[in-house]
């Protein structure tokens, strides 16, 4: 009789709050690392300083204001490589970064895409709010009710390089929601955007939504948690 493979492992990082850049070029060391098998799985998780980014799909009319504007109000204006349109990041909300190696059994985009958005369904549903996905439209939203449209309260935007990804995720948490009219949300300009904050009308503590998410985003690819965190329980099951 054969024996089961083990379970892999995925390795959870906190990284407070970090910029945009020092996060990309962490992430694209990781990378090199698990490509060559130096690290197991890898997800970080941190929130960012006030930060639009581009990705390589980005409609020009998505931005609404110059990088000078952007500066003056506190907010940085940067490329990515990552897939998708613009999006805004910033204090209160989660960005998480899974640093996976896909091979042998995970090798299929799409089955990769619906993970990441089950994982923010879970964890939003944990709340008690019912996210779906939203046809034509990319990321995690909360359906149309008779009082407001269709809100977006995550998005993706990930690169898969030799089946290696990095980029992510971001779950709008407490997030300042005004900085998301400097652009249209990932080109979609019929919808809204929002945050656990706005709809349970309640501060929701950052770190125990960070948990959580990790927790589904291993359960949701199959891996058996464990963190780095002074504080943190070694193992989770």
């Amino acid at each position: 009789m054969l024996e089961a493979p083990p379970i892999r492992e995925l390795h959870a990082r906190r990284l407070g709050r970090i910029s945009y850049r020092a996060a990309w070029d962490l992430q694209k060391q990781l990378v090199e690392q698990r490509k060559n098998g130096e690290i197991p799985d890898t997800v970080l998780l941190l929130e960012h300083e006030p930060v639009i980014t581009l990705g390589r799909d980005t409609d020009p009319t998505s931005l609404l204001y110059n990088e000078a504007t952007l500066a003056a109000v506190g907010v940085e204006l940067v490329q990515s490589d990552r897939g998708g349109d613009a999006t805004y990041h910033g204090p209160g909300q989660i960005v998480a970064y899974p640093i996976l190696d896909l091979r042998p059994d995970w090798q299929d985009i799409p089955k990769f895409v619906r993970a990441i958005e089950q994982t923010m369904i879970d964890a939003v549903g944990g709340y008690g709010l019912q996210a779906e996905r939203l046809a034509g439209s990319p990321g995690v939203w909360l359906p149309e009710t008779a009082t407001a449209p269709a809100r977006k309260i995550g998005a993706i935007g990930a690169r898969i390089s030799r089946w290696i990804t990095h980029h992510g995720l971001a779950l709008n948490v407490n997030t300042h929601m005004d900085h998301f009219q400097l652009i249209v949300p990932c080109g979609i300009r019929d919808k809204g955007v929002t945050s656990l904050q706005a709809e349970l009308e309640r501060e929701v503590p950052i770190d125990e939504a960070m948990t959580r998410l990790a927790e589904h985003l291993a359960r949701n690819f199959g891996r058996r948690l464990t963190w780095s965190d002074a504080g943190q329980e070694d193992e989770r099951p």
